[in-house]
């Protein structure tokens, strides 16, 4: 019988629930949210507000896989190991730190207790198209379940094991520094489309980057999908916020002595959108008028 428990089941952990029932698992879920827990039980999975309740549900050994953001994973595995026993397998899925994820293998294993690191990419799409999953732990422990892993995968291959502890994760915080990388480059170049003189239909242009040019991707998709569902963007605000998958990428580039120029200046321009008053402009328009006597624009009032 194949069994799972799942902590979490906010939008990625129920796609990850709903996949695996369609693929003939038994699901169980936990979370803190009667929300999510309503949701989730109307899509057939057997939830539970208690977690031993939920530990108790499994017929054999259990696979439990936590879905919840990287900062409240230390309480989940402090809860969880009250009630883990010898051979049970824990799999965060999160964006975990990879030496918290070293550090989380070490203390569960002197528990008899295997963990599996596994970043996840896909999305909310991941759902229907299959997720890409980097798993990181013992060998040993991702042969054992890797029938998970292939009826979650994309077209059943999109995953591999990479090494030892942390290795899943740090593969993860990797994938997330191009996707920043990636993005910003994008928003660059339509914004020089934009600001061009030509009058472009920026979703048509879209549309064709994604049909069969170098630079297609689904980032590329999405930009097109983006540019269909806001139209011109003017009702969105000029935020974008950064995850700590990005700051850890690039103070994990220092530690190592690796020069991340595009992914670090990514990472930067995040910061600087995030300034909704900047005093740093302030003070480059104030310079300019002391040197050079340059307008300078005043706030109403």
């Amino acid at each position: 019988m194949k069994e799972i428990g799942i902590i979490g089941l906010g939008r990625m952990g129920l796609g990850i629930g709903r996949r695996l029932l369609s693929k003939g698992w038994t699901v169980y879920g936990h979370d803190k949210r009667e929300t999510a827990l309503s949701r989730a039980e109307e899509e057939g999975i057997e939830v539970f507000d208690d977690l031993s309740f939920m530990l108790g549900s499994f017929s054999d050994r259990r696979i439990v896989w936590i879905m919840v953001p990287h900062g409240a994973v230390e309480s989940v595995i402090r809860e969880l190991k009250a009630e883990l026993v010898e051979g049970d397998i824990v799999i965060d899925g999160g964006n975990s730190y990879y030496e918290d994820s070293v550090r989380r293998f070490n203390e569960l294993s002197r528990m008899g207790v295997s963990f599996l690191d596994v970043g996840v990419s896909g999305g909310v799409l991941g759902e229907r198209n299959g997720y890409c999953l980097m798993v990181g732990g013992e060998e040993k422990t991702f042969r054992e379940v890797e029938d998970l892993f292939k009826d979650l995968a994309y077209e059943g291959e999109g995953y591999a094991y990479l090494g030892p502890s942390g290795s899943g994760h740090f593969a993860k915080m990797v994938h997330n520094g191009i996707e920043y990388a990636f993005m910003e480059a994008i928003g660059e170049g339509f914004e020089l489309l934009k600001e061009s003189n030509y009058d472009f239909d920026l979703k048509e242009v879209a549309r064709l980057y994604s049909r069969g040019s170098i630079i297609r991707s689904h980032l590329m998709e999405l930009t097109e999908k983006a540019l269909e569902d806001f139209g011109d963007l003017e009702e969105l605000e000029p935020f974008v916020a950064d995850s700590g998958e990005g700051r850890w990428v690039v103070q994990t580039a220092v530690r190592l002595g690796v020069p991340l120029w595009v992914i670090s200046d990514s990472l930067f321009a995040r910061f600087r959108s995030q300034q909704g008053n900047s005093f740093r402009d302030r003070l480059l328009s104030a310079l300019r008028y002391e040197f050079g006597r340059h307008p300078i624009k005043k706030k109403d009032g």
